[in-house]
Parts: structure tokens; C-alpha cells; sequence
């Protein structure tokens, strides 16, 4: 009778499991069975394809060294201590992973279109204009990237054991030494998590993209944008496209995967 119970328990719990990971896997199940596998190298290979791949990648990465070159020192000074100033500051650089990107994109247009509040000022006195331009995606990818590198990198240092610190600092070891020497060398794993994590998200950007950037072939098209625009007239091409943003999402979390896999 024991064992009955101990199968029936196993049982109800393996259920849910079962239908969780269904539910993951069905949609990209799917995507397989639905792909022109016939065809699909030469729809890969199209010139709109591997000009939004490459837009994509330029501008992903762009954005995640704009995340860490922004990030950094702020998740650095939001670790250091508390306080009402930190906390009014944090939730203003986490406010771009909870507004809808739409709304985002919007914001950015207020900011720094033709009109903003700082985009009109570059537009007269350096003729330099940010919407509907390739520098656009890459403001709008960093806006809503940049989040996520703050956090993980905030989490990482806030880990650190500051007694290493204090003893670097016992030493002689001035602040920046000890930041470079002791703090940053144990905080790595933290920081290229909080890039790749930053670039994934950046790579996926779609609503701020498309209200701040536009969808230009060739100078703000990136593969989430293509992937909308051939739903509409061409669902394989669309197909295609979203097994390519699959495939690299497969490699990053490959790169990510002795942080939150477990190993044995």
C-alpha cells in the first residue's frame, strides 16, 4: 500500500512537470514541423534575411557594450549602499523591463526625436538625428537591455564577500585598485552573464524598436521586425526567420550554461 502511495504521489507530481514542458516545447515543435526544410537554406540565405541577421547582431552587440559602459559604474554605486536615493534610482532603471516596449518606444521618441527634449537640440545645432536610423535601434535596444545588466550585475556584487576588500584596502590598495584587482576579477561571472543576458534582450527588441527606429530594410529591419513583416505575406520566409532567432538563442544559453545549469 506504501509503495501504491509513493507511485500515485510520484505520479502527481510528474504530471505537472509533464504538462509544463509541453507547453515550452510545443510551440517550438511546431516551428519544426511547419519549417520548408526543402527550401530553407535559399530563404536563409535571402538578402533580407541575412541583412536583418546582420543588422540584428551589429546592433545587439552595440547595445550590450552601451549596457556595460552605462551599467557598470551604476550597478557598482546601487551595490554600495542603501538608502531612499538608490531605491528611487533603482526602480527608474528597472521601469524599462516592466512598461510595454511600445510605450518605451514612445518615451524614446520624447526624448530624443526631432522634438525631444534632447533630440531637438541635436537636431539643430549638430543636424544629428537618432529616430529612424541605425543608432536608433542601438538607443533603443540599450533602453531596454541595459536593466538587466544592472541587476545581474548588482546581484553579483552585492555576493561578494567584502572582507577580501577590507583586506586589499588594510593592504595599502586604494579604492579603484581594490575594485580592479579584488572586487572585479571575483565579480566576472556576474558581469558576462549580466552581457550576454543584455545582448539576448537587446537581439529580441521589437516594440521600442519599431516606434522609435521604424522598419527600414536595410537600416532598422532587424530579424524580429522581418520576421513580422514576412508573417503578413510570407509565413514560411516568417518560419524561417524565427528558427535563425531560435538557433542563436539555443547558442546563448550554451554560453550561459554553467551559471544556471547545474553541473555534476
Amino acid at each position: 500500500m506504501n509503495a501504491r502511495r509513493r507511485d500515485l504521489a510520484a505520479l502527481a507530481t510528474l504530471l505537472p512537470v509533464v504538462v509544463a514542458t509541453a507547453f515550452f516545447v510545443l510551440p517550438l515543435l511546431g516551428l519544426l514541423l511547419r519549417a520548408p526544410w526543402s527550401r530553407f537554406l535559399e530563404q536563409a540565405g535571402s538578402p533580407a534575411v541575412l541583412d536583418a541577421l546582420w543588422l540584428s547582431l551589429l546592433c545587439s552587440t552595440s547595445a550590450a557594450a552601451c549596457s556595460l559602459l552605462l551599467g557598470l559604474p551604476l550597478a557598482v554605486w546601487l551595490a554600495g549602499g542603501q538608502g531612499a536615493v538608490r531605491a528611487v534610482v533603482r526602480v527608474l532603471v528597472t521601469l524599462p523591463m516592466v512598461l510595454p516596449p511600445v510605450v518605451g518606444g514612445i518615451a524614446l521618441l520624447v526624448a530624443y526625436g526631432r522634438n525631444g527634449i534632447v533630440g531637438g537640440p541635436l537636431a539643430r545645432w549638430l543636424d544629428v538625428a537618432l529616430p529612424f536610423t541605425t543608432a536608433g535601434v542601438v538607443l533603443a535596444a540599450t533602453y531596454v537591455s541595459t536593466p538587466f545588466f544592472v541587476l545581474t550585475v548588482e546581484a553579483g556584487l552585492r555576493s561578494v564577500d567584502r572582507r577580501y576588500a577590507d583586506a586589499a584596502a588594510t593592504l595599502g590598495a586604494g579604492p579603484w585598485h581594490t575594485f580592479g584587482r579584488v572586487t572585479l576579477p571575483l565579480v566576472l561571472p556576474s558581469l558576462r552573464a549580466g552581457l550576454v543576458v543584455a545582448w539576448a534582450r537587446a537581439l529580441g527588441e521589437f516594440g521600442a524598436t519599431i516606434t522609435f527606429a521604424g522598419n527600414l530594410a536595410g537600416h532598422t529591419r532587424t530579424l524580429p521586425l522581418a520576421v513580422y513583416v514576412a508573417l503578413e505575406s510570407q509565413p514560411e520566409a516568417a518560419v524561417v526567420t524565427s528558427l535563425l532567432l531560435v538557433v542563436v538563442s539555443v547558442g546563448l544559453l550554451f554560453l550561459l550554461r554553467h551559471r544556471w545549469w547545474p553541473s555534476r
